[in-house]
């Protein structure tokens, strides 16, 4: 699976891009058919902590899945919108099997 990966108003750092690229590489366990993924990282000007945005788009067949996430850090808004994304993934999964069965 391809990830794609943008720093919006920063320049990411690398550990921060092989964290993104490991985390979203492995959401392919729980869905065999994405074909790749974007993920945009953004600092918005403002005064809020949380001010990282972290947003991720899946595309799989038929479909695309997005998570938005604003955090007090980038690691923490992927690891929250990739634990989101398993659980649409595992839905996503399910309902596919559920339709070829039937």
């Amino acid at each position: 699976m391809k990830v794609f990966t943008q720093s919006v108003n920063f320049n990411a750092d690398k550990q921060l891009m092989e964290l993104v690229e490991d985390k979203v590489s492995a959401l392919i366990k729980f869905h065999d058919k994405i074909v790749n993924a974007e993920v945009f990282l953004k600092v918005q000007n403002t005064s809020d902590k949380e001010n990282k945005i972290t947003e991720i788009k899946i595309n799989i067949p038929g479909s695309e899945l997005i998570v938005k996430r604003e955090t007090k850090t980038f690691e923490e808004g992927v690891n929250a919108a990739v634990d989101n994304l398993k659980r649409q993934l595992k839905r996503s999964k399910e309902k596919q099997r559920d339709s070829v069965i039937s």
